[in-house]
């Protein structure tokens, strides 16, 4: 039988996990996925192609990844039997077939991330492990003026980590967007691809902005830095969620 090359859509709860990426002796979304469909297929491994290698404590309601199998169960029936196979915190919402060329890295367009900010003085526990809880109130007007100005192509050396040996920092945020609804804040970072941490030094340098410690026009000068060091901090993980993939 012919290998089908089909396209998952994945949603999990990464705050117990270290990460997408399959690592030898850690609890890893990939790691996961690969045993859950080598049990089901009865095999011994499947590659997972994953669209994005997401952090430890990360979280996504729209990762994609592609597999190439050769079982005979309907495409439409893979999201259930797969998620049989997957503990609690990890689930298949989507399987589709998809041309041979197909690459869920590849192939990818932009990618759309949310941070989400809790700034109320009781730690809200239903939702601790998918939020940066930062007590006390943030200005999000001069964090706005701020966002705008990392919209388009530009060297974003200065918000990835100084570990990040990609050959170009260059990127393209399509958006930027900062909303506010009573005590939460959301930033949503739309981009064609990310560098390491990106987003996570992105927000605590808007966050930085909002507590009054910097005007927005340190965007300016932190972009041309093209060093780690000009930034603000970097944000907690657990507030980060992959939202979803265009292809």
């Amino acid at each position: 039988m012919a290998l089908r090359n089909i396209k998952l859509t994945i949603q999990y709860d990464g705050s117990g996990y270290s990460g997408w990426q399959k690592q030898p002796g850690r609890k890893t979304i990939e790691a996961e996925l690969r045993s859950a469909l080598g049990n089901l297929l009865c095999c011994e491994d499947v590659e997972v192609n994953g669209s994005s290698r997401t952090d430890a404590g990360v979280s996504a309601l729209g990762q994609v990844a592609n597999i190439r199998i050769d079982t005979p169960i309907p495409t439409d029936r893979l999201p259930k039997a797969i998620s049989k196979h997957l503990p609690k915190e990890i689930v298949i919402t989507e399987a589709v077939d998809v041309p041979d060329d197909f690459d869920a890295i590849k192939n990818t367009k932009t990618k759309m991330y949310r941070y989400s900010i809790y700034t109320g003085k009781t730690r809200p526990v239903l939702e601790i492990n998918h939020c940066w809880h930062r007590p006390g109130q943030l200005d999000i007007a001069p964090m706005q003026e701020a966002a705008k100005k990392i919209i388009g192509e530009k060297d974003f050396k200065s918000f990835a980590t100084a570990c990040d040996k990609r050959s170009s920092s260059v990127r393209t945020i399509l958006n930027c967007e900062i909303t506010q609804q009573v005590l939460w804040i959301y930033i949503d970072v739309e981009a064609d691809g990310f560098l390491y941490n990106m987003v996570r030094n992105i927000v605590g340098t808007l966050v930085e902005i909002g507590r009054g410690r910097w005007q927005p026009d340190v965007i300016d000068k932190i972009l041309e830095a093209k060093n780690r060091s000009a930034a603000g901090p970097i944000a907690p993980p657990h507030g980060l969620c992959l939202m979803w993939i265009k292809y």
